[in-house]
């Protein structure tokens, strides 16, 4: 283990802080499928966001099964944390579109964002991490 990585406490706290996610899902026909994300963590669980139940990045997610993500801190002293994950699709609700809208833009826009785009098909995508990388060059 590199003196840069980070402990498991740190790391998850890192991916719960607010970064906007690059999702990496592998596509058969083609280069990785890659999309910045917004999503919601709490240390231990999963990570979740919302898309659109027809989209390509469901239709990759559901052909392939797992997925990896990186989130990092783009400023000094840079950090970074990836996670390889195992995936879970399934419808979502209103609340949960709201609250990780509202992570992004605060309470008001966030509930105003869910309803200037309404989505029928909206999923909740939850991906459950099996292996992390990480690095914090705080502490060099």
């Amino acid at each position: 283990m590199s003196k840069l990585s980070m402990s498991q406490q740190e790391r998850e706290a890192f991916l719960a802080a607010l970064h906007v996610g690059v999702l990496a899902v592998d596509r058969s026909d083609g280069p990785p499928l890659m999309v910045p994300i917004w999503y919601r963590y709490t240390p231990g669980g999963a990570v979740e966001f919302n898309t659109g139940g027809s989209s390509e990045k469901v239709r990759a997610l559901q052909l392939a099964g797992h997925a990896s993500l990186c989130v990092q801190r783009e400023e000094l002293p840079y950090a970074y944390v990836t996670v390889d994950c195992s995936v879970d699709i399934e419808p979502t609700d209103r609340a949960t579109r709201v609250e990780i809208a509202s992570r992004y833009l605060g309470v008001r826009a966030g509930a105003e964002y869910v309803e200037s785009n309404p989505d029928d098909d909206d999923t909740v995508v939850r991906l459950h991490p099996t292996r992390w990388r990480t690095m914090d060059f705080s502490k060099l």
